[in-house]
């Protein structure tokens, strides 16, 4: 993959809507935030908020900070969008933890509950950081979660049922592996690289994590902002191409030194 500048990294981004005007919609943003803020576990991706987050009005305000979500109250409906400067310099605060994890040869666990859009970033990462020198935990075998299987594809954990990858934005999958380690007296990763759930009940039970998250998916951004997760990465985390991602692995995997040489 060639290594794309800053400045091209954000003009691909914002054309192929990985960041910029968004397809997520300025509605569902909102009713994500709200649902949140009432309580609902299906948008809290396995972290534990109390009552911390209970007015969408404070995780709105928030989002547009780390996410760049419009903040103006009256917007209600339409276009929403993602800030492609905060992408990158997430990307940068990454590659921080990434070339952490390659300097000390960590034990690293990749997790994706997004396979049709960010696998292959994360299989690509996974390489990058087993090239460095750093073990790439293998998950335990007959995993189950949610009346399915957890299992790993090039490196990465996924959850599968009925013999197909499913998106989902449950922590239970991560659970699984992490209390499968535990049973088999396994220690667990130094680091976890993943997003939704995956990333949020890592970063919950107080492993180091970063993760990707969409604009209408704020708990991450909450975790970043509360200090329980490392870095929350904005954007759209299903675009047309997954081949759209390839600059911004590129990119990623160059900032944190990991970027194979040249010939």
């Amino acid at each position: 993959m060639s290594i794309p500048s800053r400045t091209a990294l954000i003009d691909h981004l914002v054309r192929t809507r990985i960041a910029g005007d968004v397809a997520t919609p300025r509605e569902n943003n909102l009713d994500h935030y709200r649902k949140l803020a009432n309580g609902d576990r299906h948008y809290w991706f396995g972290l534990e908020f109390g009552d911390r987050w209970t007015d969408e009005q404070d995780v709105l305000a928030v989002m547009a900070e780390r996410c760049g979500v419009s903040d103006d109250l009256s917007h209600r409906a339409g276009q929403d969008t993602i800030d492609p400067e905060l992408t990158v310099a997430a990307l940068d605060r990454m590659a921080a933890v990434l070339r952490k994890a390659a300097a000390g040869r960590q034990r690293v666990l990749f997790a994706t509950g997004h396979p049709g859009g960010l696998l292959d970033v994360h299989r690509a990462t996974a390489a990058a950081l087993r090239a460095a020198g750093c073990e790439i935990v293998v998950i335990p075998d007959g995993l189950t979660a949610d009346e399915g299987y957890v299992f790993q594809f090039a490196d990465v954990a996924v959850f599968e049922r009925g013999a197909t990858l499913w998106h989902t934005h449950s922590p239970a999958p991560m659970a699984a592996i992490l209390d499968g380690l535990a049973r088999e007296g396994r220690p667990l990763p130094d680091l976890v690289v993943a997003d939704h759930g995956w990333a949020g009940c890592a970063a919950q039970r107080g492993l180091d994590a970063v993760g990707y998250a969409d604009s209408n998916d704020p708990a991450l951004f909450l975790a970043e902002a509360e200090g329980t997760l490392q870095v929350a990465v904005p954007l759209d985390d299903h675009v047309r191409s997954p081949r759209f991602y390839d600059p911004l692995t590129a990119y990623l995997l160059a900032a944190a030194g990991l970027a194979p040489r040249q010939a």
